[in-house]
């Protein structure tokens, strides 16, 4: 009787691990992500925010593993300024057309898109859909049962203390124009949604179109995101929730799960959606993670919470030796600077910028503990170093300049410099830094590439770098006067 028992108790043990398993496919910080399929591939991207080059597109041919493959604006559109979110990348008669959310130069949040032949590009802007007062965002285009092409979107009323309906209006098959009066589809109405709903994505299935919706708070620590799913017969609706709602919600490895797109494999069904890591928190940002899910016999969608066969993706080391005419597409920087850098000879030339963060360009970590360094060339001009990222208001930054080698620290645009050390500048000065529990880094230099001596003796506390929407990310500084620049040579990330 005993081993009975024992026995449905590690099958109910097991039952529950299998429960919680959802597969991360997008390391790093992806948020909204997006995912078609054209061709035998699969394409997908995510919201950059204030990072640029904005939205790297990633390929698969499996859905699991995934390859940078360029990005939609590599020069920022015309109209738009700052926040490029939510890109939604869909392929209809031969043409790929990404829609996605922007904050217009001296105004407010738009939706608009842009075509490209080919999904890996170059995309052409086609401007602004709409532009509500409070702010528009989540775009996400659907045909209706006849055929006819509509738009779906939030009004960002959330941002001004008010009610964030979904609406709907047709839209030429340009894609330049809304057509016509838009419609209301649903609001947030039920005490799980807080008040909020978002990042719809709608599909079609026999007698139903379903979309999968985001409700309550997105980002950051507090965040309280969850995903539910609403069904109709026809697109204008009615909209009926489902009763069992919120589908997806917070488990033992990841948190606050939504904003994402269904797909279809081979006759089964995934929803791409990002989430917080339990382990790694906002410093890694909102990951992209993979779930199957299936139609019950009463025509609702239930997630399976299972991971595939497949190996696991994992967040491993990454380098970049600078032996390519471009930067990698891991690497960016801020969207209000104008970043210049020339790659030959294995070696990157920063040119400098003379606000306090200086130019920089960064990429996303990954885990909770991790290593990062590169080598500085004596022949650089500018204070040039190694930085944990934030913003342009926020990051801790050991630089050198002059045989002086210091740690400084830029909270909300203040200037500290928390560690020093004199040093006779070596023609290659490797610069390294430790992170452990995403919050404590220690910095150390060597002279000799071989030998590493710690720069600041107390860790630098981090805890405050990353932004609201934001990933934490390790990258290389350079500041300075016009002219001046930085060399850098072999740069490595390790993942722990």
């Amino acid at each position: 009787m005993f081993a009975k028992r024992l026995l449905l108790l590690v099958l109910l043990l097991t039952l529950t691990v299998h429960s919680n398993a959802q597969q991360l496919v997008l390391p790093g910080d992806h948020p909204d992500p997006s995912v078609v399929k054209i061709g035998d591939e699969y394409w997908a991207a995510g919201t950059t925010s204030n990072w640029f080059p904005a939205f790297t597109l990633y390929r698969s041919t499996d859905l699991i593993n995934w390859k940078a493959a360029g990005h939609v604006f590599t020069k920022m559109p015309g109209w738009a300024g700052y926040y490029m979110w939510a890109p939604e990348i869909t392929y209809d008669n031969g043409k790929v057309y990404v829609y996605y959310t922007a904050g217009k130069k001296e105004g407010g949040l738009c939706i608009a898109a842009a075509v490209a032949d080919r999904p890996e590009g170059p995309y052409r802007d086609l401007g602004p859909l709409m532009c509500q007062k409070d702010g528009s965002i989540d775009p996400f285009a659907v045909r209706d049962e006849n055929g006819k092409l509509h738009m779906i979107w939030k009004e960002d009323g959330n941002s001004v203390g008010k009610p964030t309906p979904i609406w709907i209006a047709e839209m030429s098959e340009d894609r330049t124009s809304l057509l016509g009066e838009k419609r209301e589809l649903f609001r947030a109405d039920i005490p799980w949604e807080r008040g909020l709903v978002e990042g719809v994505s709608v599909m079609r299935h026999k007698d139903y179109f379903y979309a999968f919706y985001a409700g309550a708070g997105c980002c950051g620590r507090t965040c309280s995101y969850g995903t539910g799913v609403a069904r109709s017969k026809n697109l204008f609706g009615p909209w009926e929730k489902y009763p069992g709602n919120p589908v997806l919600t917070d488990n033992n490895e990841w948190k606050c799960p939504g904003h994402g797109t269904p797909v279809e494999k081979d006759g089964r069904f995934y929803f791409l959606y990002h989430a917080y890591s339990r382990s790694s928190s906002i410093y890694a940002g909102r990951q992209g993670v993979l779930n199957e899910f299936e139609f019950t016999p009463d025509g609702w969608p239930r997630f399976l919470n299972k991971g595939e066969d497949a190996d696991p993706v994992k967040a491993g080391s990454s380098r970049d030796d600078f032996s390519t005419k471009t930067l990698a597409d891991s690497w960016h920087w801020s969207i209000f600077q104008n970043v210049k850098y020339t790659v030959t000879g294995n070696t990157l030339r920063l040119h400098a910028l003379p606000a306090a963060c200086g130019a920089y360009i960064g990429r996303a970590v990954l885990t909770p503990d991790y290593e990062s360094q590169v080598t500085l060339l004596k022949a650089s001009s500018s204070k040039a170093g190694l930085a944990l990222i934030g913003d342009d208001r926020n990051m801790v930054v050991a630089t050198v300049y002059e045989n002086k080698l210091r740690l400084i620290q830029l909270k909300q645009d203040k200037t500290e410099v928390i560690a020093e050390k004199t040093i006779r500048m070596p023609l290659r000065l490797v610069l390294k830094v430790r992170v452990t529990n995403n919050t404590q880094a220690t910095f150390l230099y060597s002279t000799d590439g071989r030998r590493f001596n710690i720069l600041n003796d107390r860790p630098a506390d981090i805890s405050y770098l990353p932004p609201w929407d934001r990933a934490v990310r390790v990258g290389l500084v350079s500041k300075g006067t016009a002219g001046e620049t930085a060399l850098f040579k072999n740069f490595v990330l390790k993942n722990q």
